[in-house]
């Protein structure tokens, strides 16, 4: 899909002028933003069944698989997690879970001694603190062990419906490549974003993202070529331009 530049007048303007703004691009406050929401509803038609990847039935659940995300493909924890959730149903089950059991359980998902002590530790804070459940605020979420807030805002928007930006690697990359932000801190990231979009819209915009990270707009090589977004995207050109190329090096789901 090449992009042609004479005919493309969503391309950010580059040089400044009156009502100008530190934004990324140099294009005005309202441009960037009109922009940024031309390519969620740009990702809406791609991705009309984005979703967590993460599989679960209640937030408990989530939340550990989320704690074994990290550094770990949703994949790798999907076949985990079956397991896992058969051994431990409840808070109290992870509370009073036995350590090595639990490790070798999760050690393909790596860092499993780390993780362990975080669910451990985990189930011992729910029951402790929630009556064994897990709580519905981000500022409840965070104190717990192994959940900052990316944890917090999955859980949030998948297991309670409450509105949450997601900043993962994927997430960070793409918005800076669309010029939506140069942060690179998650949360100043998460906060910037927050300000082009509704609340209402926060959660699938992070699966949207996401999932075009994960299968169009790689790390090393994004094919260029090949996405939809290339109209609106002031990072064009830095994987391959041409169709054919760039197509072989789209990724189909599920990913990590």
């Amino acid at each position: 899909m090449s992009r042609d530049s004479s005919t493309n007048s969503a391309t950010p303007r580059r040089a400044g002028g009156p009502g100008d703004r530190d934004t990324p691009t140099g294009e005005t406050r309202l441009a960037l933003v009109r922009r940024a929401r031309r390519i969620n509803r740009e990702l809406t038609l791609l991705y009309p069944d984005a979703h967590c990847e993460l599989d679960f039935t209640d937030p408990l659940e989530l939340l550990v698989a989320t704690i074994l995300s990290a550094q770990c493909t949703d994949k790798r924890v999907n076949a985990v997690t079956p397991v896992l959730f058969a051994r431990y149903r409840t808070a109290a089950d992870y509370a009073a879970a036995d350590r090595e059991e639990l490790e070798e359980i999760i050690r393909s998902t790596g860092f499993f001694r780390a993780k362990a002590n975080s669910i451990i530790g985990l189930g011992q804070e729910l029951c402790a603190r929630y009556g064994g459940e897990v709580p519905g605020r981000l500022r409840d979420l965070v104190t717990l062990p192994g959940v900052g807030r990316k944890t917090a805002n999955v859980v949030l928007g998948n297991a309670f419906g409450v509105p949450g930006i997601t900043v993962d690697t994927h997430f960070g990359r793409l918005v800076r490549r669309f010029g939506w932000t140069r942060e690179t801190d998650p949360v100043k990231v998460e906060h910037e974003i927050a300000e082009l979009f509704p609340p209402k819209d926060w959660t699938m915009l992070s699966h949207r993202v996401i999932w075009h990270g994960r299968r169009i707009c790689h790390a090393r090589r994004p094919a260029c070529g090949a996405c939809a977004l290339a109209h609106w995207c002031p990072a064009f050109g830095e994987g391959p331009t041409d169709e054919a190329a760039a197509r072989k090096l789209v990724r189909p789901g599920p990913f990590s």
